[in-house]
């Protein structure tokens, strides 16, 4: 199926804008960067940098967004009936890693930002991921009976990856192969709590 190029633009115009702000970034540090420079950078408006991200800041998350994006389309893309554990891993481990630019922003986030805003705007990220697997759990027959399970099953899911991701960033070196095997070793011990159905069920 064809994409909408109006999406297309969008999401290139979102990567240039990534681009020319890790540049800047390494250059010359976050607060000594502005976004009207950015924007020249990346050949765009102010105002298209501002309907793309709410502030400079939130470039530095932006990979959790594009992230999130392709972990929905991945789960899409999963068998009916797969073992819910069994699509998210599959979903998360896809996902085409630069491990370059991710370590980059990582360190940015670390030395530039108040440790508040980062756990903040990870908690909205883990919400986000949170209902991302509902959907995916809701595509199922007994879905309406199941609400509750759904509910607590992906908020769940969510709270162990992103447990898995705060111990791997308060380690003095990381790694992504690293983060990979937490996030393994996670929901290797989530699949022991899980029905037949793979979900959480309420008493």
């Amino acid at each position: 199926m064809a994409r909408n190029p109006q999406t297309v633009r969008s999401e290139r115009t979102r990567a240039a804008l990534r681009r020319a702000a890790m540049e800047r970034f390494a250059a010359y540090g976050v607060e000594a960067t502005s976004a009207e420079q950015i924007a020249e950078d990346a050949g765009v408006t102010l105002r298209t940098f501002y309907r793309h991200f709410p502030s400079k800041h939130d470039l530095l998350f932006a990979d959790y967004d594009s992230g999130l994006q392709w972990f929905r389309k991945a789960l899409v893309a999963r068998p009916e009936g797969e073992p819910v554990l069994e699509s998210i891993r599959t979903a998360i481990f896809a996902f085409p890693y630069d491990v370059q630019a991710l370590t980059q922003v990582a360190a940015f986030r670390a030395e530039e930002l108040d440790p508040e805003r980062i756990v903040s705007h990870l908690r909205q990220v883990e919400s986000d991921l949170a209902d991302a697997i509902a959907e995916h759990l809701s595509r199922r027959e007994d879905a309406e009976q199941r609400r509750l399970d759904i509910v607590v099953t992906s908020r769940c899911i969510a709270a162990a990856v992103f447990g898995a991701m705060e111990v791997w960033m308060t380690k003095p070196e990381r790694s992504l192969n690293e983060l990979a095997d937490l996030s393994h070793a996670v929901l290797s011990a989530l699949e022991s709590g899980l029905d037949a159905d793979g979900m959480f069920r309420h008493y």
